[in-house]
């Protein structure tokens, strides 16, 4: 099922976020085909549980989209349930970032190009693994949302500025998108 996906403003965003009990949770197996089927509605990348009001510690990328920029992402198609980074290394990389909780905002982050991260798949076995690049990159922005942390936090603070209005419009709603949406008006 198609859910709306909550924008910027909207306080779920920003609240704490609880690890998925895998023994109580029936309901784990559809959460992750909505959000798979909400990604997919919305031409995104990725999709973390916030961003469609469940307060919880899951989130899944498909990189394919960015397959031209880099090849390895053509098969790159994940569930990351309590997900844990646990080292961040590498050199930071400058590159442009959006969201679909912040439509059309992007900026230049930078993140670090290497991470390991320990996390349970969508049939619950268990990794720990090491992604570069792009991968490293997606996983880090999703990885946030699910800390409460927003891609724009990590702009310095002239810059936020710049784009207030940008956010105010997001807030009011004030936006075009081919995708269902909640605001923190709604």
């Amino acid at each position: 099922m198609v859910r709306s996906i909550f924008l910027y403003g909207n306080k779920c965003l920003r609240s704490e976020n609880k690890n998925i009990d895998i023994e109580e949770d029936v309901n784990l197996h559809n959460l992750i085909l909505d959000m798979f089927d909400t990604l997919g509605k919305s031409y995104g990348i990725g999709l973390a549980a916030p961003q469609i009001g469940e307060q919880s510690r899951i989130f899944v990328v498909d990189g394919r989209p960015l397959f031209i920029d880099d090849e390895s992402l053509s098969d790159f198609v994940k569930t990351f349930i309590n997900p844990k980074i646990t080292e961040r290394y590498g050199d930071e990389i400058l590159y442009e970032e959006s969201c679909l909780s912040l439509p059309g905002i992007r900026e230049n982050i930078l993140r670090r190009s290497i991470i390991r991260i320990n996390y349970l798949d969508e049939n619950l076995k268990y990794h720990d693994e090491v992604f570069t690049g792009l991968k490293a990159r997606i996983i880090q922005h999703e990885y946030d949302h699910i800390e409460g942390i927003l891609f724009i936090d990590h702009l310095h603070l002239l810059r936020r500025k710049m784009i207030k209005g940008k956010l105010n419009d997001i807030i009011k709603g004030k936006i075009n998108v081919a995708y269902k949406t909640k605001s923190s008006k709604q």
